[in-house]
């Protein structure tokens, strides 16, 4: 059952504080990182010397600008410890990526990152309705992956009492939903829906007693989220983080839903253009760029997260003052170019979501016909529509297809397919097929 909206706040000194005192902590956390950095990284100190940069040319967040970008690319060029700026004495965990592109990556977290991930998560949690007396079901991956080990720590920071389901094992999963309890759930997007739908089919909804979730490690839209919230009778809240910055909770939803909040006491946001570098005001849409300021382990200047958002320094109700994030709409490395269109399954998905007759299930299938790219669409039929009648099928082909040729502007092939006949994923979904070079992204 959704919750009233009371907006709990984990560090109400910090997550309120006014803005001009945030941005002297900022500065002040920016020069000690960049000097840090300067002075046991060599690849960075190398490239900051290039461009003629020394750490005491770094006096406020506004000089960032002048500083180097740091990509995906150098953690696997200097695999596995060549961007530590720690003694590997001091460095007491290591995660890695979840490989959602490439080859997984890895970094070093000292005691004062994990503390550092744990606040974030805390008030992750805690943004969405969560405290001490909540029950909280964690079925992201545990391991190198930051998913779960960063939901766990951050529920046990609040005195939640923690259910360490990881992911997969769904009949468990929902067995253990019902029975202890749970009030929150932590997974990804695609897996809660998968979820919901199971324990719907098996009568279960009605035993269950969530009254939020809290979803990452994709993105997902506001149709998703739509389609969740009147699955579960719950809140659905997105957090956000990556591995190399500090694991999830770099940036959260509140109860008001208007956009992730970013932890700047932490980590400092920039909007770019994604082709030329050059910073975005706020409210542009652009490649989201996050600079550490707390991290020790191997913080993170400048570094390039080729995800798609905007930046929006609007005051929030929930009485924060942290700048938020846009909802992601996709990354720069899953952009499709069809025809000479940027297409983004997030796309795609804000056409089927909510759409009467079909299931939120679907997959991009790109390839090249006559040196002619072609997209097909597959998209899940719902249980309730499932039918032999032609004419049926092929009305809600055509709404599907127009659907998309308004949003995204080109057409695509609409195979509807039968229910629950498309695969599931139990960690993060894989949306797309392109043919034209035989890479699965």
């Amino acid at each position: 059952m959704k919750q009233e909206k009371i907006h709990k706040i984990w560090s109400p000194a910090i997550e309120c504080m006014d803005r001009a005192k945030l941005r002297e902590l900022q500065n002040e956390r920016l020069r000690a990182t960049v000097k840090l950095e300067y002075e046991n990284v060599p690849l960075y100190r190398s490239r900051m010397d290039a461009m003629g940069v020394k750490p005491e040319d770094i006096k406020t967040v506004d000089d960032l600008k002048k500083l180097p970008f740091t990509e995906k690319t150098d953690l696997r060029d200097q695999f596995p410890y060549g961007l530590l700026a720690a003694k590997l004495t001091d460095i007491v965990r290591i995660q890695g990526s979840s490989g959602t592109t490439g080859k997984p990556i890895v970094t070093g977290y000292t005691q004062n990152d994990i503390d550092v991930w744990t606040e974030m998560v805390a008030r992750s949690l805690t943004a969405a309705g969560g405290d001490a007396d909540d029950v909280i079901q964690v079925c992201y991956g545990y391991g190198l992956f930051t998913g779960g080990l960063g939901a766990h720590y951050g529920a046990s920071a609040i005195g939640a009492t923690v259910i360490p389901m990881s992911a997969g094992n769904t009949q468990r999963q929902m067995m253990m939903m019902t029975e202890l309890g749970a009030t929150m759930l932590c997974c990804t997007p695609s897996y809660a829906t998968y979820l919901g739908e199971t324990l719907k089919e098996a009568g279960l909804l009605d035993k269950v007693k969530l009254k939020s979730g809290v979803f990452g490690a994709e993105p997902w839209t506001e149709e998703m989220r739509q389609h969740l919230e009147e699955l579960f009778d719950f809140d659905a809240c997105d957090i956000y983080g990556l591995t190399e910055i500090g694991g999830p909770g770099v940036a959260f939803e509140c109860l008001e839903k208007t956009g992730m909040h970013v932890n700047e006491d932490h980590v400092i946001a920039e909007i770019i253009d994604p082709e030329t570098g050059e910073p975005l005001p706020y409210g542009q849409k652009g490649e989201l760029v996050f600079t550490t300021i707390t991290k020790t382990g191997m913080p993170m200047i400048r570094y390039r997260t080729h995800d798609i958002c905007s930046i929006d320094a609007k005051p929030c109700a929930c009485g924060r003052t942290f700048l938020k994030i846009s909802r992601l709409t996709g990354r720069t490395d899953d952009m499709l170019v069809i025809r000479g269109v940027n297409v983004f399954p997030s796309q795609i998905e804000t056409c089927l979501v909510g759409l009467e007759g079909v299931a939120p299930f679907y997959c991009l299938i790109v390839d090249r016909v006559n040196s002619t790219d072609k997209l097909e669409v597959q998209v899940e039929l719902s249980d309730e529509i499932f039918t032999d009648k032609v004419s049926e099928i092929e009305e809600l082909r055509g709404t599907i297809a127009e659907r998309i040729k308004s949003v995204v502007g080109i057409a695509a092939k609409i195979t509807l397919v039968a229910p629950k006949s498309l695969p599931r994923s139990e960690g993060k979904a894989k949306r797309v097929i392109d043919r034209r070079n035989l890479t699965n992204v």
